[in-house]
């Protein structure tokens, strides 16, 4: 069956008819008589060479044949449905589902989203944040954003930004901290990556402490704890560049930690879209800028 003679109406007729096994509701869901969706049922059973309904006294009930065409026919038209939706003022927003760390949205990405809104009015972005695990197919998501060192398995990473760690701390914590070997005496809040406050010390020449202060898995939520003066976290000053710059945080050492950086992946097997390539080329740009 060629797509170009593909009979609308009486597909049309027919899934109405499924879905309400009665003629008379489809009839008044399409804004027809009843006699014209029992017609056009009768001309795609015609067509196929198959019944699709059994005629019951009180209604219909699908055959095996139409049992197999309806879920297929309910997709079709969801989907262009859906699509149709995405035509808003004349102009069509493809929609772009992103994952992305919590840390990077508020710290970085949030304050520049309206520049992507003022210059890209056709992309619909969705985001939906993590803590760096993330399940793209699962999930439903065209690109993830994450932190690491971009060896992920089945993934395409491209690199964002980078985020060197380094310690934060409010103003009188770190006011009695002259030297790396002060925070020996200090709580010591830490991500679920245990090797990254040793690593430091080892970088600043001081011997690391063991290590007893509270596990997070967001640097938001660690910071949100350093803010508060319970302790000193190790996360990347580029992503609380506005709690810095109102002295709210203070990095007290210059010394940062070459962890990691933000990526921004998606699987190997899913082709890049119009929206993904704008996406990608609009971080770039902006972490260059």
């Amino acid at each position: 069956m060629e797509r170009a003679q593909l009979p609308l109406n009486q597909l049309r007729a027919f899934e109405a008819a499924a879905r309400h096994l009665n003629f008379t509701r489809a009839a008044i869901e399409l804004c027809v008589s009843q006699g014209a969706v029992s017609h056009q049922v009768a001309l795609l059973e015609q067509r196929l060479g198959a019944r699709l309904f059994r005629r019951l006294p009180r209604g219909l009930a699908l055959t095996d044949e139409g049992a197999a065409l309806v879920p297929v026919l309910a997709e079709s038209f969801d989907r262009v449905g859906a699509t149709l939706d995405l035509f808003v003022g004349g102009r069509f927003r493809e929609v772009l589902n992103v994952g992305v760390i919590g840390t990077f949205a508020v710290g970085w990405l949030l304050p520049r989203l309206h520049r992507f809104a003022r210059d890209h009015p056709g992309i619909d972005l969705r985001l939906m944040t993590n803590n760096n695990r993330v399940d793209l197919a699962g999930e439903g998501l065209d690109c993830a954003i994450r932190y690491g060192d971009g060896a992920w398995h089945g993934t395409q990473a491209v690199p964002i930004l980078d985020a060197p760690l380094a310690p934060l701390a409010a103003p009188p914590v770190a006011a009695r901290l002259k030297a790396p070997a002060d925070l020996q005496r200090e709580t010591l809040l830490r991500s679920y990556r245990a090797d990254e406050w040793p690593r430091w010390f080892a970088l600043a020449g001081a011997a690391s402490p063991p290590l007893r202060g509270p596990v997070f898995d967001s640097s938001a939520l660690m910071i949100a704890a350093a803010l508060s003066g319970h302790g000193i976290a190790l996360a990347p000053p580029v992503m609380f560049a506005n709690e810095l710059s109102a002295e709210r945080l203070v990095q007290p050492f210059a010394i940062a930690l070459p962890a990691g950086r933000y990526w921004l992946t998606r699987l190997n097997s899913r082709r890049e879209t119009a929206a993904m390539r704008v996406f990608r080329e609009w971080l770039e740009g902006e972490a260059a800028a």
